[in-house]
């Protein structure tokens, strides 16, 4: 066994052995055992988040390093400002909020414009069904084609490649992502249409949503401790 395999070996048993012990609490059970000083409860909050923050980073189109440091900033903001967290959205959906803000002031973008409706679709299908993720399983999967996938997603305007990002591979459903990206629920239906045509021949037949971006253990791993270094739990 590798150093590397060992190191995920470990870290994905100590990793198991917590999960099993806070999957009873919900994200905002645990937020309110942080403010009442159980700080160190921050650590699963920040390992139930880091898959999607890092999607999130690379579909704005950062680099793996950049994106690690725009979640660290994320995850030490959302820590200090812990208590101002209301319950009236998620605390995914509050996060992510938090992550593109900061994503957008290093882009020194100013937010999304609003689009005309056309050509909604009133019946949403998702772009990877269950039975072509099954097959999906069955296909050996190389990371150079990987890179194509996630290259071809870097091509995409970046209002219709956060959309597809939140919809697709977050898997946040329209509410939410209308919430996160400030735009109607009827322009995230839009951008979804148009984002799923440009991408559709390329994807669809190939890969399932969770191998788009990569984001193993180790990295996790990783960001759990440079956060916790940097809030000092």
């Amino acid at each position: 066994m590798s150093i590397l395999a060992a190191h995920e070996s470990i870290a994905q048993t100590q990793y198991s052995s917590n999960k099993m012990k806070f999957d009873q609490y919900s994200d905002e059970e645990i937020i309110l055992k942080i403010l009442a000083g159980e700080v160190a409860l921050f650590e699963i909050l920040i390992r139930r988040n880091n898959a999607h923050l890092y999607k999130t980073g690379r579909a704005y189109n950062y680099s793996h390093e950049d994106t690690q440091d725009l979640m660290q900033d994320t995850f030490v903001n959302a820590y200090v400002n812990l208590s101002k967290f209301e319950s009236r959205a998620t605390f995914k959906t509050w996060i992510t909020k938090i992550m593109l803000n900061n994503c957008f002031r290093k882009k020194q973008k100013s937010g999304f414009k609003n689009e005309i409706p056309d050509e909604i679709k009133t019946e949403y299908t998702p772009m990877f069904s269950d039975e072509q993720s099954a097959d999906m399983n069955k296909t050996i999967l190389t990371k150079e084609l990987g890179l194509v996938i996630e290259n071809a997603l870097q091509q995409l305007p970046l209002d219709y490649r956060m959309v597809f990002s939140l919809r697709e591979i977050n898997g946040m459903n329209v509410a939410e992502t209308s919430d996160i990206l400030g735009i109607s629920e009827s322009n995230v239906k839009v951008r979804l249409n148009r984002a799923k045509g440009m991408l559709k021949k390329e994807i669809e037949k190939s890969y399932t949503p969770s191998e788009i971006f990569e984001f193993n253990l180790v990295y996790c791993d990783a960001m759990v401790k440079r956060v916790t270094t940097e809030i000092k739990l």
